[in-house]
């Protein structure tokens, strides 16, 4: 467990294999911490310098006053692998972690060589959709929509098994102050022109049964990127890193290859 102090917010991350191996960053998505990313971390090849975080308001890291703005939300990534020392690192994002990869990637190439936009979008969602969320958490706290969050993040089939409670956990035990934080900054966000102007390596990955980011959702945002590549997980939905870990490590890990990461 470690804790990097970066001023006006404590980021909890984790980094695990070699201090010297090729670095893939992992963002993850609202209502989740690092622990995400559990289920593919042992699917990948050995010997990546894989890095792990808490946004702002989620898991261990600290809990500012909401709102945030995107822009802080990337300004706390990059001052974090600022602090890391990392450049030309892969980042993987998910949902609004993708965002924050986008975010990284138009203001440090120097820092992001590639990226896996999963289950994200240049937008997401309409400002009122998400003003109206974060006031019902203001009001009421995440717990009252839990279920319906975890009919977007699963398919059926997984919402069937024991396993589903971990993850409902996992987001009613987030602070509702950080979770709303992010829904203001999720609302602001429009990045279809500074998507647009970017030129580097990219995956999307996506979900047939995501309920959050549906698949055309995705592809439409990595398609502003020339060059770029999408891969479908069927039977999957917001979290497939969760629900098919394997196919999900085998997309990224042929994508490394691929762009000579490893």
């Amino acid at each position: 467990m470690q804790i990097a102090d970066l001023g006006d917010v404590q980021l909890h991350y984790r980094t695990d294999g070699p201090a010297d191996g090729p670095p893939v960053v992992f963002a993850n998505s609202l209502g989740t911490d690092l622990r995400l990313w559990d289920p593919l971390l042992p699917l990948l090849p050995a010997g990546l310098r894989i890095i792990r975080y808490d946004k702002r308001g989620h898991g261990l890291s600290s809990l500012p006053r909401p709102p945030y703005s995107m822009g802080a939300l990337v300004k706390d990534a990059e001052r974090l692998l600022d602090h890391l020392q990392v450049r030309n690192a892969v980042m993987v994002g998910l949902s609004i972690g993708g965002m924050i990869a986008q975010g990284l990637a138009v203001k440090r190439l120097d820092m992001v060589r590639a990226l896996v936009l999963s289950n994200t979008a240049a937008k997401i969602g309409t400002r009122e959709m998400w003003q109206d969320r974060t006031r019902a958490v203001e009001a009421a706290g995440i717990a009252p929509m839990a279920d319906a969050v975890m009919e977007r993040w699963f398919s059926p089939a997984f919402r069937a098994t024991s396993e589903l409670a971990l993850w409902r956990n996992m987001l009613v035990r987030q602070p509702a102050d950080g979770y709303a934080g992010c829904c203001a900054a999720i609302a602001g966000t429009d990045f279809y022109t500074p998507t647009a102007s970017l030129r580097l390596p990219v995956l999307g990955i996506a979900g047939t049964e995501d309920g959050s980011t549906p698949p055309d959702l995705v592809r439409e945002t990595v398609d502003l990127i020339p060059g770029s590549r999408f891969h479908l997980i069927r039977g999957a939905g917001h979290l497939p890193c969760v629900e098919k870990p394997a196919e999900y490590a085998e997309a990224l890990s042929g994508f490394l290859r691929d762009i000579g990461h490893i």
